[in-house]
């Protein structure tokens, strides 16, 4: 894909993780720096009673790239339907407009509309993923924003994300972004070392992760993250630690560092009919058949705890797995993942949560289309009073069972540096384990802020799968 961003990217799930580790299925929709929500007389980490909230951040979904990699599986539609004379970006964006204005329709009958007394509070957050979004014109943007703001509000002092890439052709134009309300970019840099990045299938070269970084800096961008990717087919540890300082030498604000992970949606069930992801294609399929054997599960650990112990040493904060950051620049959006805040969310393939209900949309571009621009005259264009009313598009949704939901929610708080109170350790699901994940080394007691809690050591998050899967 083109930026590759942090879960969330994305956000819970899909996102490479570190070696070992688990999270649900990455939500498009996809991650907020939130203090955790404390209710008198219950232990912090009660799972949160199941009833429909309104969002506190909004997720959407820009799936253009100008050249697909080979190892992403994130919805991406590149080639000729991300420029030239048959492109459907124009298309795709009122879509997307469209389906916003649905979205706040559906909240303004369920909670009130943002503002009013008593009604839903505006958006903490904003997050615009892909694909890459740096493609989007900045006139476009400004229409999506003034959307958002008008049907869902943004609150004074939100975090606004745009997933970029950083190539010349591709990193658009950070003033406009930053005059339609962009407060932070995520820069898809993958590796500060050419050929890392020819062999991954990247257009742009470590001297332009360093001019879109200043030119996001001149523009007044005051947050800044670059994606990095270890466990890259050959890559030495050397080579991991090179990448490590020159991307430190750029002085972003924030690090997401994912293992390359190369996984295949077909055999999930998930590129059907109504499904979130698309096909992989046959090429990426041999590239990925072939990449696997360069790849190596100690290497990665060691790279792993080499980022844990150089990052650690020029003061940044490891607050999730795979994020780090410098004080005050978490990525709030994605914390509302990781807390299981509600969420909306627009575009193909997004995901959503109300706090009860995980909803999705399909990945296919076609249905999406037709749902909400029934007026398309045949040449592609929107032409107001052709068809019927724009719906909502094609896609589907669960409600997890109690247990599942108590599961999820243990798994992504331990995510965090935080991890959960003592209380919550003591119950179920984490209680009948807690021995065992303690006697080898994976979980640990500590202090923080005077409070007893429970956190995945260096090595429990290296080894976290052996034990999210069982909590399950």
């Amino acid at each position: 894909m083109g930026a590759c961003h942090e879960p969330g990217r994305h956000a819970p799930g899909r996102a490479a993780l570190p070696l070992g580790s688990a999270a649900p299925r990455r939500s498009l929709g996809p991650a907020r720096y939130l203090a955790p929500r404390v209710r008198p007389g219950r232990p912090e980490y009660s799972l949160r009673v199941s009833v429909p909230q309104p969002p506190v951040a909004l997720y959407v979904h820009l799936p253009f790239c100008v050249a697909r990699c080979p190892y992403c599986d994130f919805v991406v539609y590149a080639g000729g339907d991300a420029r030239g004379p048959r492109a459907r970006a124009g298309q795709l964006y009122e879509a997307v407009r469209r389906e916003l204005e649905l979205r706040a329709d559906a909240l303004d009958e369920r909670f009130g509309r943002p503002g009013d007394a008593g009604s839903r509070e505006p958006l903490r957050s904003v997050y615009f993923g892909g694909g890459t979004p740096s493609l989007v014109p900045g006139e476009w943007l400004k229409r999506l924003m003034a959307t958002v703001r008008m049907r869902f509000g943004i609150a004074s002092h939100a975090e606004v994300t745009l997933e970029a890439n950083p190539g010349p052709d591709e990193r658009g134009d950070a003033a406009a972004f930053a005059g339609a309300g962009v407060t932070r970019i995520s820069f898809g840099a993958q590796s500060m070392d050419p050929g890392e990045l020819r062999r991954i299938g990247r257009r742009h070269s470590p001297e332009d992760v360093a001019a879109a970084v200043a030119e996001a800096r001149a523009a007044g961008i005051g947050s800044i993250n670059l994606d990095l990717l270890y466990d890259i087919p050959g890559q030495s540890v050397a080579a991991w630690e090179e990448t490590l300082r020159a991307a430190l030498a750029l002085a972003p604000d924030h690090l997401s560092l994912y293992a390359l992970t190369l996984d295949d949606p077909d055999e999930e069930g998930i590129t059907g009919v109504g499904g979130d992801h698309l096909p992989t294609p046959p090429g990426a399929r041999r590239w990925r058949d072939r990449a696997r054997l360069d790849q190596d599960e100690d290497r990665a650990a060691d790279q792993y705890r080499l980022a844990t112990d150089l990052l650690g040493a020029e003061g940044w904060r490891g607050y999730e797995i795979s994020n780090w950051a410098r004080p005050g620049h978490e990525s709030r959006h994605n914390l509302v993942y990781w807390q299981r805040d509600p969420y909306e969310a627009a575009g193909p393939g997004a995901h959503a949560f109300d706090g009860r209900t995980r909803r999705w949309n399909a990945a296919a571009m076609e249905p999406y289309l037709a749902a909400l621009l029934p007026d398309r005259a045949e040449g592609g264009r929107a032409e107001e009073g052709r068809g019927g009313r724009p719906g909502l598009p094609p896609g589907g949704g669960e409600v997890p069972d109690p247990q599942a939901a108590a599961a999820e929610e243990m798994i992504l708080a331990l995510r965090l540096d935080r991890g959960v109170a003592e209380a919550a350790a003591s119950e179920p699901p984490l209680v009948g384990v807690r021995s065992w994940a303690e006697e080898a080394g994976l979980l640990e007691s500590v202090l923080i802020d005077g409070e007893s809690r429970v956190r995945l050591t260096t090595q429990g998050r290296l080894l976290s799968n052996e034990l999210f899967s069982r909590l399950v």
